[in-house]
């Protein structure tokens, strides 16, 4: 799994124009499925965001977690996050999950994630035609990824 989060000031979905969800002050999980993954990969990822210490203190150092910072998640499948541009211009997603494998895997990750974090978790529409927009703060923006555990 690969996952680029974003701290946001606030971010949303629309789907058809029209406004699905939205967050203030929190993170904004763009999330990759490959066939390879797990759901071992989603305990680790859902571990590590719920860990992640990206929001300031009272001295304004990013020394909070997102329970301390009382933030949101909001969680948005994103298979393009696993495209290779090895060959030619036109990128190929052949490691990104089918949608028989990358749903159930997706719907874990939300409940483990409000499980790990005890949050709320929102998130897009898996398929979906989505206009995510979001506000950047910072700006902080981190990839992680499972199969590569640093």
């Amino acid at each position: 799994m690969r996952v680029v989060v974003q701290r946001v000031s606030h971010a949303s979905v629309d789907i058809e124009n029209e406004r699905t969800v939205s967050i203030g002050p929190g993170m904004l999980v763009l999330l990759g499925i490959e066939e390879a993954d797990s759901q071992d990969d989603a305990d680790w990822l859902c571990g590590k965001l719920t860990r992640l210490r990206i929001f300031a203190d009272e001295n304004g150092v990013m020394n909070h977690d997102i329970i301390q910072a009382e933030g949101e998640f909001l969680v948005v499948s994103q298979f393009t996050l696993h495209a290779s541009t090895k060959k030619g211009n036109r990128p190929s997603y052949i490691k990104a999950a089918r949608p028989e494998k990358a749903i159930p895997l997706y719907e874990y990750f939300k409940c483990k994630l409000q499980e790990e974090s005890g949050k709320k978790v929102l998130s897009g529409q898996f398929g979906a035609h989505m206009m995510v927009s979001l506000a950047n703060d910072g700006p902080v923006t981190i990839l992680i990824d499972s199969q590569n555990r640093e």
